[in-house]
């Protein structure tokens, strides 16, 4: 009695190479995007940490900006791109930029960050 032969499994050497630069892709784009995750994780918790002090006027919350910015090297965004406004007798700070992250030759990525204070 004669057995039907089984159908090889496993993986072939283009799906290998495949998967290994789509890997190394996703690893590089991930290394140069973390940082400007960062940097407006510390951009809004900067913003919070003001808002909840409700400085009495929008120079003094700009002047704060500035301080812990002088402490958290992370943080690109000038006090004069924020938007300081009064709601309620509580400060409310939002901010809004763009980061343009080279890929190779002609390829950007452009990332659009906007938030403001809870």
């Amino acid at each position: 009695m004669r057995r039907a032969p089984q159908a090889q499994r496993g993986v072939t050497l283009f799906g290998l190479l495949f998967w290994g630069v789509f890997l190394a892709f996703s690893a590089v784009v991930g290394a140069k995007v973390f940082p400007t995750l960062l940097e407006f994780w510390d951009t809004k918790k900067a913003i919070n940490k003001i808002a909840k002090e409700n400085p009495a006027t929008v120079a003094a919350a700009r002047r704060s900006f500035e301080l812990i910015k002088a402490v958290e090297y992370s943080i690109k965004l000038s006090s004069n791109d924020l938007e300081v406004t009064k709601d309620n007798d509580k400060v409310r700070i939002s901010f809004a930029y763009e980061r343009t992250i080279e890929l190779g030759g002609p390829v950007f990525l452009l990332i659009k960050y906007e938030g403001q204070s809870e």
